[in-house]
């Protein structure tokens, strides 16, 4: 009963952003950043890219939302994590590989934290090891794991069976474990 409340609730909140509703969009920016700025990063590996893929995706939902229609886009979840990932894809193409420079590492008097640094270091080990896997692979477990997206919301997505979906996320995880290993006792 609350998931289709919830349900009703972003259908509402849909509708009113259709209208212009600059306040009920503003709900849906809160509701779903978090899993668009993770879609972002986890395609960039860069977090001020992962925010730049944030606010174009945004920016894109509000242009488009007058267009959106649930009965053939799906929902708005699904939609929304398209136009991440093609917002993401769009960065990569266009911009110059770089080192990112980070200094959310370093205290308030310049010193370097040691469990900072090493929460650091192992999320760019899995950072790496996600970019290493191959690309239809390592989309669907970006869209799994950090976009939130059911097996069915994938297949559709990219236009592809369950069946496969499965198979690409389960090899992306065996692959990812086995290069990983070191982090998870093994």
């Amino acid at each position: 009963m609350v998931e289709y409340s919830d349900a009703r609730f972003e259908l509402e909140l849909v509708q009113r952003s259709r209208r212009g509703d600059v306040d009920a969009f503003e709900q849906l920016f809160h509701k779903y950043y978090r899993m668009v700025a993770s879609i972002g990063y986890r395609y960039t590996g860069d977090t001020v890219a992962a925010e730049d893929v944030a606010q174009e995706t945004f920016l894109k939902a509000w242009t488009h939302l007058p267009g959106f229609d649930p009965r053939h886009a799906g929902s708005f979840r699904v939609w929304l994590a398209h136009i991440a990932r093609t917002s993401a894809i769009d960065l990569l193409r266009r911009r110059k590989p770089a080192v990112p420079l980070d200094d959310s590492w370093q205290g308030n008097d310049g010193t370097v934290l040691d469990a900072e640094v090493e929460r650091l270091e192992r999320a760019r080990d899995v950072q790496e090891a996600i970019s290493r896997l191959p690309e239809k692979s390592r989309e669907v477990l970006i869209l799994r794991e950090y976009g939130e997206l059911s097996y069915a919301e994938i297949a559709e997505m990219l236009g592809i069976p369950i069946g496969t979906v499965m198979s690409r996320l389960n090899y992306a995880r065996k692959a990812l474990k086995q290069e990983l290993k070191e982090y998870l006792g093994g």
